[in-house]
């Protein structure tokens, strides 16, 4: 029987406990806050991080390399598996190419073994919701080629909508210019983005004020989502949960989904993103 495990990092945001109860290996992509790097042995609690970003403080995140990349897999491929490695869109980040490059050395010493690597194109809990679709085939039984072929053809289909409430945040990020930024919190315009074809994350539109703003969220899923009824839907939100949970009823009412899930924006992705970001991932006809 083919034995294979499914590798990520921690920028799909799903709870650890995920990780663990699905046999799901994942790499850390660390970050660096008021002096220190953060890691997977001793990660801040998510509150204080966004707290101490309110406050004024500017995080910076690193990749993963190949060296941590082949640290993560070599033991997997001792071990008799293949691998399957579903990577945080190279469109914001270089570890998809550190992980290619560290798969492509360690297939020199391990021949016999498969190592699969997909640019998922995805972020977040949209980047969970991509593991969440090939987990749920992998303990279907389809093997690490059916598994990564149908996630090369779908990832087109992995929609990211999101708002955030710092406009400063994105213009430090090089999304919106000072101008913009300036005159958007004088009027209290919040911007809506999303991550395109190419993995890139663009302002699409923007909404006036919070509310309109999480209801436009919504009616972008309604124009585009795929038997929403069937779906597993994932909210992440950057410490502003009662938004997240307010967004999830509506997106209940409007589109009676299966099941929403709500989660917190890591602190990598939050680094870029801000406190106060707010995000629904869903499959679509088109991102």
């Amino acid at each position: 029987m083919e034995k294979y495990v499914i590798t990520t990092e921690n920028t799909a945001d799903l709870p650890y406990s995920y990780y663990k109860e699905h046999q799901v290996e994942y790499m850390y992509l660390t970050y660096q806050l008021d002096g220190i790097t953060y890691n997977k042995e001793n990660e801040l609690d998510f509150k204080e991080f966004y707290s101490r970003m309110r406050a004024g403080s500017m995080p910076t995140t690193s990749q993963v390399n190949s060296e941590e990349a082949k640290d993560v897999l070599r033991p997997l491929l001792e071990a008799g598996n293949d691998v399957l490695h579903l990577a945080f869109s190279s469109g914001l980040s270089g570890s998809y190419n550190s992980v290619r490059l560290a798969a492509e050395e360690l297939k020199e010493e391990y021949p016999d073994r498969k190592i699969l690597v997909v640019d998922s194109l995805c972020a977040s809990l949209g980047e969970g919701l991509f593991v969440y679709k090939a987990v749920q085939m992998k303990e279907a039984g389809a093997s690490v080629d059916e598994v990564a072929a149908w996630l090369e053809e779908h990832k087109q289909n992995f929609c990211h909508v999101f708002t955030v409430d710092d406009l400063f945040h994105l213009y430090r990020g090089g999304r919106v210019s000072k101008v913009a930024a300036i005159v958007g919190t004088m009027i209290n315009l919040k911007p809506l983005l999303h991550v395109d074809d190419e993995g890139h994350l663009v302002p699409m539109a923007s909404a006036k004020g919070r509310k309109k703003s999480i209801e436009a969220l919504v009616s972008h899923m309604e124009e585009s989502a795929v038997a929403p009824e069937q779906q597993r839907v994932y909210i992440s939100h950057g410490d502003c949960l009662a938004d997240a949970q307010l967004l999830a009823q509506m997106v209940r009412d409007r589109l009676h989904v299966s099941s929403v899930t709500i989660g917190d924006v890591g602190p990598v992705i939050g680094a870029h993103s801000g406190a106060g970001t707010l995000a629904l991932f869903f499959v679509g006809t088109h991102r």
